[in-house]
């Protein structure tokens, strides 16, 4: 029996999502973009689940487009569907109401450097390798990285990785600040898991609210940016999760967040 393209498992308020084509490096096959969707709706959807873990099995995180696939596409609208397909696992991992942690254990290249960037955290091992590697093989970036990446590390530095295509280290993604933090390789499950029980243990709305506030963030003015939070703070304002929030910090004691 053939593997599934992608795990899913939910253990403690934390889902695990693992792109699971390791002998391909988890490039992003038809069946795997379409599993991996219905993975990230499925952790959507749950509520019981309060952070999402977004991880590839053996030594790559995704390697990004597959090249096999790619070439059997022989008119712009094959192609089109396949690159929508792909951005789809973009839209829903930023449009969800829920933190999603990248855990790179590996190369993320092509299009698996730039889901990686859609996520909302990036821990990766101390091997892991990014790279846009587009122009090597006469493509443009996709999956939002034109989007993603010049806010992270301006327009001129976005230019020289997408023109070159080659690969950064680890150490260089950090001082870059395309990651939160690089992890000796034996540690970074751990270390992760660390910090998405943390996520899991917060208040779920005000962090639903405070990724929708940030991922908007760049398209307004300030005007825009206090109108926003002046909208969102109303819905925080009226939970239980700030009654017991405040509450707890009164008794000085972790507080416990229900999502309501």
């Amino acid at each position: 029996m053939c593997e599934k393209p992608v795990l899913l498992e939910k253990k403690d308020n934390i889902a695990t999502i693992t792109m699971n084509r390791p002998q391909t490096l988890n490039s992003l096959q038809p069946v795997l973009i379409d599993e991996l969707v219905n993975a990230l709706i499925s952790v959507q959807n749950d509520d019981s689940v309060k952070v999402a873990v977004l991880t590839g099995a053996g030594r790559a995180f995704c390697a990004g487009g597959d090249l096999t696939h790619i070439e059997t596409i022989d008119n712009p609208v094959l192609g089109r569907d396949y690159i929508l397909k792909a951005a789809k696992i973009v839209s829903t991992i930023v449009n969800m109401e829920k933190p999603v942690i990248a855990m790179v254990n590996g190369v993320a290249a092509g299009a698996g450097f730039n889901i990686a960037l859609a996520c909302d955290i990036i821990f990766c091992a101390k091997s892991a390798r990014f790279g846009q590697s587009f122009a090597k093989i006469g493509l443009i970036p996709d999956c939002g990285g034109t989007y993603f990446l010049p806010r992270v590390v301006g327009l001129h530095k976005t230019k020289e990785l997408m023109f070159t295509g080659d690969l950064i280290d680890a150490d260089t993604a950090l001082k870059l600040g395309i990651v939160n933090q690089v992890i000796d390789d034996a540690e970074l499950k751990e270390t992760t898991y660390e910090f998405a029980e943390k996520l899991a243990t917060g208040a779920p709305i005000a962090l639903a609210l405070t990724k929708k506030a940030l991922n908007q963030s760049f398209n307004l003015n300030l005007e825009g940016a206090l109108e926003l939070e002046a909208s969102l703070q109303c819905n925080c304002l009226q939970t239980q999760d700030k009654k017991e929030g405040i509450k707890a910090f009164k008794e000085k004691r972790a507080p416990v967040f229900k999502g309501i």
